[in-house]
């Protein structure tokens, strides 16, 4: 398959950051910014992409498709494009790559979507934050055409592919997810519960001394968090929904989707990404606004 054109929906934090490196190695790329918030058309405007309008204009146009959207409306968003692409009358319909973080079982709902629309299908797991400055992604993808992602490598988007099934990228993704996004969550918990009951330097203090690396993980990873809680609810329900498939307690991963309710809920869940860089708050900081939240 010969890519020229490619379909971003959407160009939010990670959607732009990863089509602004997809144009770096020459390729057209488009967003559907229809019926899209006006913070969304501003990156897609920042990020120099062709505004198609609508969703069957952009399957229309492009030779490939990438999901990166709320996981939360990823399969929603499918179900709408593999009804659009089943219209489309050209014999070469585009590929659709799910790049969601999604259970194995809801990649292969959308497999069966896309079949039935005449159109291939990948399951695609993105690992590390939006690609800009020195940072990088790693795209886990798995399916039968899972190889045509290989014309979009870049040093700053690194393709591994899993397997030939789909489902496989979905699942090292789920995995790997409940690492960060559990331990967030607990974390995150432990410090808002100590700052509530009045211990916070005490236990600081014995976190630095006995588990000093999981300390400053923390407190490097939440400052950027809670703009992202909304998403990071259906992630860890899908986590949840994952291991509970494969026969293991869900309880754990729900309990981590219940504190990212909580923190989506406050003022500093409702900020965007950019507001809450550009306030460069520390993690006891962020710590300590979400303590005060709620009470």
């Amino acid at each position: 398959m010969h890519i020229k054109t490619i379909g971003i929906v959407s160009p939010g934090d990670m959607g732009q950051a990863v089509a602004i490196r997809l144009k770096e190695c020459g390729f057209k790329v488009l967003a559907a910014l229809e019926g899209r918030s006006a913070r969304t058309k501003a990156l897609a405007q920042q990020a120099g992409l062709e505004d198609c309008k609508s969703l069957h204009n952009l399957a229309a146009r492009c030779d490939l498709i990438l999901s990166i959207i709320d996981p939360g409306a990823a399969l929603d968003t499918a179900r709408a494009a593999a009804a659009t692409i089943a219209t489309i009358s050209k014999p070469d319909k585009p590929t659709y790559a799910d790049c969601n973080a999604l259970s194995p079982q809801t990649k292969l709902e959308m497999e069966l979507m896309f079949q039935a629309a005449g159109a291939s299908f990948i399951d695609v797991g993105i690992i590390g934050p939006p690609p800009r400055g020195s940072g990088n992604v790693r795209l886990y993808a798995s399916g039968p055409e899972a190889n045509v992602l290989d014309a979009i490598r870049h040093e700053k988007l690194v393709l591994r592919i899993v397997s030939n099934r789909v489902g496989d990228a979905a699942a090292v993704k789920m995995c790997y997810g409940a690492v960060t996004k559990g331990m967030i969550a607990l974390g995150t918990e432990l410090m808002v519960a100590a700052q509530r009951l009045g211990v916070a330097d005490a236990l600081d203090a014995e976190l630095q001394e006995s588990q000093g690396a999981i300390r400053d993980w923390l407190l490097n990873s939440i400052p950027s968090m809670p703009p992202k809680a909304y998403r990071w609810v259906p992630e860890t329900r899908e986590i949840a929904a994952t291991f509970e498939h494969t026969g293991l307690t869900p309880r754990m991963m729900l309990g981590a989707a219940g504190m990212y309710e909580f923190i989506a809920a406050t003022p500093l869940g409702k900020e965007s990404p950019e507001a809450a860089r550009a306030e460069k708050r520390t993690g006891k900081a962020v710590v300590s606004a979400l303590a005060n939240s709620g009470r």
